[in-house]
């Protein structure tokens, strides 16, 4: 099929509910600006996007709960926040008090929680109003969203693609205009990886920026970060800015409200190679360079180097990722509900659970260099303000390609490939962010992700909101 075939096929498989309506194509922070003025009320944002989501998710299935009469209820309450108002989604991690916490698994407790997540809480807080709770990877667990439980997640752009995973269900949602910002978190790239096959705007924060994830303070490295999924780099700004009203860490610089580009030049070096040395997808490392380019244009000196990351640092990620599946599998009646049944998982998880059983002896070498990552990776930026590289190591895949059905080494081998560029900053705690800036000769999109040191998500902001003037992201509305 040659490229304008692909791109004609694909137009057909899009799915796009922006309309006329309360919502039109505004971002958060203009819906929030209009309810204010009174322009619109918060009930008519809401009603906008449930039936908005009632047209996308017979294609998307990307609502695992629904809860659209609460909604209703909660938009005609009064409401503070810097989104007062403004309807999203919450990922099927977190714990909302009254509806069930499934984690895209059949061995989870179908009853509702009983409360509210803190880091939830801290989400609320802002006057967010949650139509739904979004599709996952059973426990998050891969990079993709095709769980046995929920069913298949599909891509907003090509409706036969992936949208990434873990926070696909919240992606694709976003990019389809469903709602303009949504929760998402991530532990080896679930934010940054949704964003890039979904065209969106997806900021991994530094380690405990936001109210963080109790359990995974249990882990011998700390990976896991909340955080959301946004059409407009000033949407992310705001949304941190107003998150640090309720909790601010300070053990962290303070991230306060970015609004605008930083002024100093910035020295950055791109790097297209995993890992082991092989380089990724064409189209993924064309992206990554015209990024580099658009740099060098905007004043920025720019440095093409190596992966600046050893490649025994992938084996021991991956070693502690499938620790967490060991985990459910051996303390899933303590950490979860007493109710969890390990025999109703996913194959990929039962695959995960294996493979660290068989590297259990790995397991503490591979965990204290983990540990000591964190300084390695502080060195790098000895030369560097920032880093450039592809978000994944190639573009969405087809649904199906990593999917549960696929047997657990093929399918192990091929998350590794293309989830190749985004732990690092999970295991160091640093930020990163992924932004849309390339395209698939499919039509795709492509996200390009640039990495701080620890604590300069600000930088990263300051960068982001420069390049998206400059090279305005293509949106679905456009």
């Amino acid at each position: 099929m040659s490229e304008a075939e692909q791109r004609v096929a694909g137009s057909e498989k899009r799915v796009s509910t922006f309309a006329d309506d309360a919502l039109g194509i505004d971002d958060a922070v203009a819906i929030a600006k209009r309810i204010k003025m009174g322009e619109i009320s918060a009930g008519e944002a809401v009603e906008a996007a449930i039936q908005r989501a009632e047209r996308a998710n017979p294609q998307l299935n990307a609502i695992i709960t629904p809860c659209y009469d609460r909604a209703r209820k909660q938009s005609n309450a009064l409401s503070q926040g810097a989104f007062a108002g403004v309807p999203t989604l919450i990922k099927d991690t977190d714990d909302v008090q009254g509806l069930p916490t499934l984690m895209g698994s059949h061995a989870t407790s179908r009853l509702p929680a009983r409360q509210t997540s803190d880091f939830i809480e801290q989400f609320n807080a802002q006057g967010l109003v949650a139509i739904a709770k979004t599709n996952l990877p059973e426990f998050g667990l891969t990079a993709t969203t095709e769980p046995l439980s929920g069913g298949t997640t599909h891509n907003a752009w090509h409706t036969d693609y992936s949208c990434g995973g873990s926070s696909g269900g919240s992606a694709t949602m976003v990019a389809a205009g469903v709602v303009p910002i949504a929760h998402a978190n991530d532990g080896g790239g679930s934010i940054r990886i949704p964003a890039s096959c979904s065209g969106l705007v997806g900021l991994k924060p530094t380690r405990d920026r936001l109210v963080g994830v109790p359990a995974s303070s249990k882990l011998p490295v700390n990976i896991v970060a909340q955080g959301v999924v946004s059409r407009s780099v000033r949407d992310t700004a705001a949304f941190y800015a107003a998150a640090e009203t309720f909790y601010r860490n300070p053990r962290l610089p303070e991230l306060g409200h970015v609004t605008e580009p930083g002024q100093k030049r910035l020295k950055v070096g791109v790097f297209t190679h995993r890992v082991d040395g092989t380089v990724c997808d064409p189209e993924c490392r064309d992206a990554t360079l015209a990024a580099a380019r658009l740099c060098e244009q905007l004043g920025h000196q720019v440095e093409e180097i190596g992966s600046p990351f050893p490649e025994q640092f992938m084996y021991d990620f991956l070693l502690l990722w499938s620790m967490m599946a060991f985990g459910f599998r051996h303390f899933g009646r303590r950490v979860l509900s007493r109710d969890f049944q390990w025999h109703k998982t996913d194959e990929w998880t039962k695959g995960l659970a294996r493979h660290f059983g068989k590297n259990i002896h790995r397991a503490p070498f591979a965990f204290r260099r983990l540990r000591k990552f964190r300084h390695d990776y502080a060195r790098v930026f000895e030369g560097y303000d920032l880093l450039l590289s592809p978000t994944t190591g190639t573009v969405a895949p087809q649904l199906g390609h990593i999917g549960p059905e696929v047997e657990f080494e093929e399918s192990f081998a091929r998350v590794s490939q293309f989830a190749a560029f985004t732990p690092g900053q999970n295991v160091s705690g640093a930020p990163a962010i992924s932004l849309p800036l390339g395209v698939a000769a499919n039509g795709l999109p492509i996200g390009v992700q640039f990495a701080a040191p620890y604590g300069q998500d600000r930088r990263l902001l300051q960068l982001a909101l420069e390049l998206e003037a400059a090279s305005p992201f293509r949106l679905m509305s456009d």
